[in-house]
């Protein structure tokens, strides 16, 4: 980072440290609070999503008080994960992890690619925020990676889907037709697309590659299949 963006983000972390800090109570223990983010790394961060769908998968969700919830994260957020998904109506982020109210940021695009804005968002929410782990969570039968694979033109949908081909085109050697109706070839190219995702993450954002490189970061992918709620990392 250059001088203006470190005194920037020192003085974003400034604010942001001097906010209130939450107080988690027996009611609302599942709220991240400024000393519970303290202790965390990124591996114990990444860890707490995976527990968290093994939950969902077993129907022993935490209950949760969210009116308490609310009050308790009115004066801040202390979140642990960034979760980049798509806006697939199936796979909602806080559901299928267990997560409450401040635990996690939610960034949500068709086909989960990163663009200058989500990287940005994604920056204030590693840098400034204190997040400590990215996972790029894409899923079985995505209807963005559908339509790349058929390379559907439809207004602003058009462009989307573009940030998907590359995917499709880099998924070589493979059987069989290379289109919508093969869900082994799509299959292959939602994975080669959350692989590319984290890529494009490190390659194009200097701010999150940065905290990577010093430890203070993870940044993994992942897959969500729509007909169990499995969630399987693909790395980290």
């Amino acid at each position: 980072m250059n001088r203006l963006s470190r005194t920037l983000t020192a003085a974003l972390l400034l604010t942001f440290a001097t906010a209130a800090p939450m107080l988690a109570t027996a009611e609302t223990a599942a709220v991240q609070t400024l000393q519970s983010q303290a202790v965390l790394t990124p591996d114990s961060a990444l860890a707490m999503l995976r527990e968290g769908n093994e939950r969902f998968l077993t129907d022993t969700m935490i209950e949760r008080d969210f009116s308490a919830q609310v009050d308790a994260t009115a004066s801040g957020q202390y979140p642990h994960s960034i979760v980049l998904s798509c806006i697939d109506s199936r796979v909602p982020p806080e559901l299928v992890f267990d997560q409450g109210l401040g635990d996690i940021f939610a960034p949500r695009i068709a086909g989960n690619f990163v663009d200058e804005e989500i990287l940005g968002s994604m920056e204030f929410a590693a840098a400034v925020a204190g997040s400590m782990a990215i996972v790029v969570l894409g899923h079985t039968e995505c209807g963005a990676v559908k339509g790349a694979c058929d390379d559907v033109k439809l207004g602003n949908l058009t462009q989307t889907l573009a940030h998907i081909r590359p995917a499709v085109e880099a998924v070589e050697g493979f059987e069989g037709e290379r289109h919508s109706k093969n869900r082994a070839f799509v299959s292959a190219v939602a994975h080669e697309n959350v692989r590319q995702t984290v890529d494009n993450i490190l390659q194009q954002s200097a701010v999150l590659n940065e905290l990577v490189q010093d430890g203070k970061l993870k940044v993994v992918g992942a897959m969500y299949d729509v007909s169990t709620g499995k969630v399987t990392f693909l790395e980290g």
